[in-house]
């Protein structure tokens, strides 16, 4: 229907609307529809909207500002101020930009692919060919950011256009780039490194202003938006090191491609903590560098709405689509995106609209499966001619002399090969160290009893006016008592005492996981709530008046975008125990990729480190197959070169010295903890007061109850209490049981120290609870044998099983009786 003249409608409450402010509000809402977005004119068409079919100077006015090259998605925000703020500057003129420093910017961008792809023909490189207008709209973002006082950004982003913003953006040389092409020493490498459009990079942006952004590129894998959410963590601890202006001064920029944007789970678990407490970062520039294509599959089999950038829907943030060819367009959004994220701290995303001039990775033929695009792609003239030619300006004469310069650039780096350069670590990572473990890194761990008690008394105090539940008023009188000597600590107490311990030395604390606060076993407590008012009340923040930052987060129902954001944000703040708890250990294979990818082998990719901590609830209780198994046997897998450290404390005290060893111990690795449930509280795993005084983390705790040993017991968690209690009852006084609690790295020394005390054991037994394909097994007994050759080295375990556990609590009491039994008098055919 078309229609020329609209009565005045009836408004809700009674308020008349214009026929102006009806077209208007219509194009607002569906004008994106329409507008002119796919350069090359083959996806994206406009679409038929019913609620736009109208005529006259308002319409073409409308039109003109929401269906050009500009089409922005807003209306879905229900803050009306924001959506005034947007609709005010989309309906009105903007200058243009400096043309020719665009065009300089754009020759520079496409020149640097052309010289790559002429040089290294075949070499992977994930070219920006098709979506160079990313290169003068970062200019952009970062001249306003600086504006606003931005003085570092901190980037995440995938392969495409990767290598074209180190050099572009970043300022990193030609050369150096180039030289990441030539082949290097072999053996400089082997087992290590990455490949070059994966690793990270730092430079400097030099904005019109005058000053200075800090750039850092964050090394990301294959697992194309698994680098989001550590980016964010980067950007956060960064905005917390520089105070209370951080967020204006940090700036995130996250770039995405199209169909990763809108296929990765990682990234639908990301995108809302930008918005969390604890988690903001003032808002990231999300970018989508937008070919319209997936390796090979077309838009309509990469995501299944109109725009890969429809889940950012969810939230109330602004989500503006520009065609990349439209270069000043491109830039005006830019400019309109900073200066809403300084506005309203909040997300915003921009989906810049282009192609792919190449296969996927260069070496691909994309003629195969696109062969109409990419008949149209032949012939299609670079951004930077376009862009002349709309200017007036010939650029022959520019186009040769960046020809020349990066030509030459080219030669340097093939007569200096590729050159080896572990990460240069920021200043804050002087004091800790990498590599391989040095004993000279132990350092005492111990407190004094005094000390030990003055801490208690202030972890269980809280306001004369604060109301507080009759349970937790009970607890905190008991673990009162456990200060001062009168009760044996619990793993929750422990742990208070461990983080108050390190805060009042000034290290601060960061904690988040799914119900963190509480605890998922209602063990720790770390906020206290009013009864009456429901206010809240950290004790561990208020030690005393200049102790160290204490963060305790209940996180959204995440793993691996909450895991990620804590592995980026010990990256950036080591010196914060920075901790992330699963709510049952079996949950955190939902981060497998960042476990995988960033926390095992991030220093053996990109030489950086992390001390981020993974507290990993792990037993077997007869709860089933999803709450036993932490899968220690998938951590150890991942252990070589001193990468991480795997540890199970068995009793409360050697909790407390496993985490303040973890944090003030210069050997910074990630630690994996595999954490009690039922144990939590039993008196066999609780500790007395001076437990705490002795001077450190054992490896190994040694059998110190049976003298004449016989069979040895090694076992590592709540098998061995269990094992303990059996022996008592049967009064057997020959089978020596020992705890494991570090199994990487691998304490060799101790062992071997632990069983030379028994030498008549012949038989050195492992025990554990997992099935014979899981656990520790397959990694612990063939060292056993190594180390001991002259003894028998027998295994106890549950049968070999698909599932970790039986899902049967009658059947799980039975199969622990049995393993239990066998432990205890093993059998020759073992």
């Amino acid at each position: 229907m078309v229609t020329k003249n609209l009565p005045l409608e009836s408004h809700p409450g009674n308020l008349l609307i214009s026929q102006r402010d009806q077209i208007f509000d219509a194009f607002r809402r569906w004008g994106h529809l329409q507008a002119n977005l796919d350069p090359l004119g083959q996806y994206l068409l406009p679409a038929p909207v019913p609620e736009l079919n109208f005529e006259g100077e308002d319409a073409d006015e409308a039109k003109g500002y929401y269906c050009g090259s500009i089409g922005v998605e807003f209306m879905h925000i229900p803050d009306a101020a924001r959506r005034e703020w947007i609709q005010e500057r989309m309906e009105q003129t903007s200058p243009a930009p400096d043309q020719r420093q665009v065009l300089e910017r754009l020759i520079q961008a496409d020149l640097f692919e052309q010289v790559i792809q002429s040089r290294y023909l075949g070499t992977k490189r994930f070219s920006l060919e098709g979506v160079t207008v990313l290169i003068p709209f970062l200019d952009e973002i970062l001249n306003r950011a600086a504006d606003h006082g931005a003085i570092k950004s901190v980037v995440g982003m995938s392969h495409r256009g990767r290598l074209n913003v180190m050099a572009n953006t970043f300022g990193k040389s030609a050369t150096d780039i180039f030289s990441k092409f030539e082949d290097a020493n072999p053996r400089s490498i082997l087992g290590g490194g990455d490949v070059k459009y994966h690793v990270g990079a730092t430079g400097e942006f030099l904005a019109r202003s005058g000053g200075r952004i800090g750039m850092h590129l964050v090394s990301n894998p294959s697992h194309l938006e698994a680098v989001d959410p550590v980016a964010m963590g980067r950007a956060r601890a960064q905005q917390v090191r520089l105070g209370e202006n951080g967020q204006d001064q940090v700036l995130p920029v996250l770039i995405h491609g199209d169909a990763a944007f809108a296929g990765q789970g990682i990234w639908a678990e990301t995108l809302s903590l930008g918005a969390m407490p604890g988690f903001t970062v003032g808002g990231t520039i999300q970018i989508i560098v937008n070919n319209l294509i997936g390796f090979t599959a077309d838009p309509e089999e990469c995501y299944s709405s109109r725009f890969s950038s429809d889940i950012g829907k969810r939230l109330p943030i602004p989500i503006f689509h520009v065609n990349g060819e439209d270069a000043e367009a491109a830039i005006r959004v830019a400019a309109l995106a900073i200066e809403y994220r300084y506005t309203f701290h909040t997300d915003v995303i921009i989906d810049l609209v282009g192609y792919r001039r190449h296969g996927h990775s260069e070496v691909d033929d994309p003629t195969i499966t696109q062969p109409l695009r990419y008949e149209k792609i032949k012939n299609h003239p670079p951004l930077y001619e376009i862009y002349a030619k709309q200017i007036g300006v010939d650029p022959s004469a520019r186009v040769r002399e960046i020809q020349t310069e990066l030509a030459e650039a080219q030669k340097q780096a093939a007569r200096m090969g590729k050159r080896v350069v572990l990460a240069t670590l920021p200043a804050y990572w002087s004091n800790y160290s990498g590599g391989p473990y040095k004993p000279e890194y132990e350092l005492d761990t111990g407190m004094s009893a005094a000390k030990v008690e003055e801490i208690c008394n202030s972890l269980t105090t809280y306001p004369r006016q604060f109301h507080i539940h009759p349970k937790i008023k009970k607890l905190l009188e008991q673990r009162r008592e456990m200060g001062r000597g009168e009760r044996l600590f619990d793993y929750g107490m422990a742990e208070a005492l461990a983080f108050g311990s390190l805060l009042l030395q000034g290290t601060p604390v960061r904690l988040s996981g799914q119900d963190s606060q509480r605890g998922t076993f209602n063990q720790r407590h770390s906020v206290l709530v009013d009864i009456e008012n429901e206010q809240l009340y950290f004790p561990l923040a208020n030690l005393a008046p200049d102790q160290a930052r204490f963060e305790v987060y209940n996180s959204v129902l995440s793993e691996a975008g909450v895991l990620g954001f804590e592995y980026g944000y010990s990256r950036d703040y080591p010196e914060t125990l920075v901790l992330w708890e699963a709510q049952f250990g079996d949950f955190a294979n939902g981060a497998q990729i960042i476990i995988d990818q960033f926390i095992a082998s991030g220093e053996d990719k990109w030489g950086l480190l992390s001390g981020v901590v993974m507290l990993l609830p792990h037993g077997y209780e007869g709860q089933g197959p999803e709450h036993s198994s932490a899968r220690l046997e998938r951590y150890l897998q991942l252990a070589a070169h001193d990468n991480i450290q795997i540890c199970q404390p068995s009793t409360a005290a050697q909790y407390f010295h496993l985490l303040r060893r973890q944090a003030m111990r210069a050997w910074r690795k990630p630690l994996i903890v595999f954490t009690p449930k039922s144990m939590l509280r039993n008196p066999d795993a609780s500790s007395p007061r001076a437990s705490f005084e002795l001077p450190r983390f054992q490896n190994v705790l040694p059998e110190t109850e049976v003298q004449q040993v016989k069979r040895l017991l090694l076992c590592t968690g709540k098998i061995g209490h269990e094992l303990r209690i059996e022996r008592a009852k049967h009064k057997d006084s020959t089978t020596g049981i020992v705890f494991v609690e570090q199994l990487y790295p691998w304490p060799e020394a101790e062992l071997t120290a632990e069983v030379a005390r028994h030498p008549d054991a012949r038989e050195i037994v492992w025990v554990q609870e997992e099935p014979d394909n899981m656990g520790a097994l397959s990694f612990v007994v063939p060292r056993l044998r190594r180390l001991f050759p002259e003894r028998r080295v027998l295994s106890i375990k549950r049968s070999a099983a698909a599932s970790p556990a039986t899902g049967s609590a009658k059947a799980h009491d039975l199969e622990q009786k049995t393993l239990i039994s066998l432990a205890l008098r093993v059998s020759d055919e073992n």
